[in-house]
């Protein structure tokens, strides 16, 4: 069995970078948040909707509340995350890496 070992010395570009996941699910928190504020604060009326004479409760309000404002607090809080990646994107610094690969010839090798 032989064992062969190549070394190479590289440089790489590291910076930080923001979590989007994070953003994302903040986002979505804000929008309901927002929906659950904006049902509540405006009590509406107790008339029927004029296009479709339908009564609408305050549960329902609050769903099509959140159908508008968690994407819009989703794209609010991306566009944040893309912001502050661009930022960090400045203070990336070089590394030196070593590369190492070993090939191991033999009977034993898989």
């Amino acid at each position: 069995m032989t064992e062969r070992a190549q070394h190479q010395i590289e440089t790489a570009h590291v910076r930080r970078s923001p979590r989007y996941a994070i953003f994302f699910v903040l986002g979505a928190g804000l929008g309901i948040l927002t929906a659950l504020i904006l049902t509540f604060a405006f009590d509406g009326t107790a008339d029927k909707s004029p296009s479709t004479q339908v009564l609408y409760s305050s549960s329902q309000v609050f769903g099509f509340l959140c159908l508008v404002c968690i994407p819009i607090g989703m794209a609010v809080l991306g566009v944040v995350a893309l912001i502050l990646d661009r930022r960090m994107s400045r203070r990336q610094h070089e590394v030196r890496v070593d590369h190492e690969r070993v090939e191991v010839d033999g009977p034993d090798a898989d």
